[in-house]
């Protein structure tokens, strides 16, 4: 008796019900994202260099000044290249009045023909000769070739230089580019001009850009394909080299059916999710695969009078779902729930198939897990 008694006390027991959150499932307008990770470069940028010999006479920059295309930076001593040039253009003067003496004797008819050749000859050389040394002076000099900002200076007054020094890197940055790797199954999805938004962290994605290039050629070795968005940055916010996440918005798709990502469980049986229903219209769902630990059904229940008394009100369904997209935090559900659908979002780690349980919303979570 003692034993029959234990028995029919468990088998008896009400179940607790357990409290859970839960989601309305809708359908709605969702405008689907493709997630990738990238680097934040300038539009423009390099490293400007000497070509030329020589002492730094004058540092004509400060670190982190904007400064004009064709703006002097750096000035070289050039005494010895000026000199050469002052003697050369006088060179080229008397050459020239040379010149002009013989063509005046040739008009005359007292000229000889090679006279005036070589008068016309030395001309040339003399003003090839002040083009070369004025090419050479102009070579002390270290010019932007586009606005930008300048870094800080890597060379000192004074200091001897060879050719190819690095003096400072100049970087465009009201401009940037990011580049970005995704898989090769999303290439059908992008297009030359989508929007893009990106930001150094998770959440803060306050930059906006397009879609300015996409490689034709996927990575063998990793399936990627490489992206190359434009962003405006006028604030000067982001830095070249810079980490950031990027997002790439696709068309808009209506009548979506749309959860947040909580509400889903990824097993090694499928995706399911607990659909919350009435205890009197609840159905059980579709038998788990053999094995399934997390999805067994609910005992049965002796048919007594006092278990009805007690039964439920509301009961947890286990229905699998099969997923789509993600975007920030929500997922896309193909099948499995419909429009209507009262779906569980906090509590399924204590849940299995037809559990009594008991609605409390007062606490609830964002799309990312986080309460609010």
């Amino acid at each position: 008796m003692r034993d029959k008694g234990i028995a029919d006390f468990f088998a008896n027991m009400p179940r607790p019900e357990i409290t859970v959150s839960t989601q309305e499932v809708k359908e709605t307008s969702w405008t689907p994202e493709l997630e990738a990770l990238g680097t934040v470069n300038a539009n423009q940028g390099v490293n400007l260099t000497v070509e030329t010999t020589g002492v730094v006479k004058d540092i004509l920059f400060t670190a982190n000044e904007k400064v004009q295309a064709g703006q002097v930076l750096l000035q070289l001593d050039d005494a010895v290249e000026r000199a050469d040039l002052e003697a050369g253009k006088a060179t080229l003067a008397n050459n020239r009045l040379v010149l002009q003496r013989a063509l005046e004797l040739q008009q005359r008819g007292v000229g000889s023909q090679s006279t005036l050749d070589d008068a016309r000859a030395a001309s040339s050389t003399s003003e090839a000769q002040v083009n070369r040394l004025q090419a050479i002076l102009d070579q002390k000099q270290l010019t932007a070739p586009f606005a930008g900002t300048v870094g800080i200076p890597r060379i000192d007054d004074g200091q001897y230089l060879q050719p190819g020094t690095t003096v400072v890197t100049l970087q465009d940055l009201d401009r940037m580019r990011v580049d970005f790797t995704l898989p090769e199954q999303q290439l059908a999805d992008l297009k030359i001009g989508q929007p893009i938004r990106l930001g150094p962290r998770n959440g803060d994605l306050s930059f906006t850009g397009k879609v300015a290039g996409i490689d034709p050629r996927v990575d063998p070795a990793s399936r990627l394909v490489s992206v190359r968005g434009e962003v405006s940055n006028a604030q000067g916010k982001l830095t070249p080299g810079q980490f950031v996440q990027v997002r790439v918005q696709l068309n808009e798709q209506p009548n979506v059916i749309a959860v947040d990502q909580t509400a889903v469980v990824t097993s090694l049986y499928g995706d399911y999710a607990y659909v919350v229903r009435p205890a009197d219209q609840a159905k059980q769902s579709e038998p788990a695969p053999a094995g399934q630990t997390g999805a067994a059904s609910a005992s049965e229940t002796p048919k007594t009078d006092e278990t009805k008394a007690e039964a439920p009100k509301l009961v947890a369904n286990q229905v699998f779902v099969k997923t789509g997209r993600r975007s920030e935090g929500t997922i896309e559900i193909v099948s499995g729930l419909k429009a209507g659908d009262m779906v569980v979002t906090a509590g399924q780690n204590r849940l299995s198939n037809g559990a009594p349980v008991k609605v409390d919303n007062t606490v609830t979570l964002d799309a990312k897990g986080l309460a609010k």
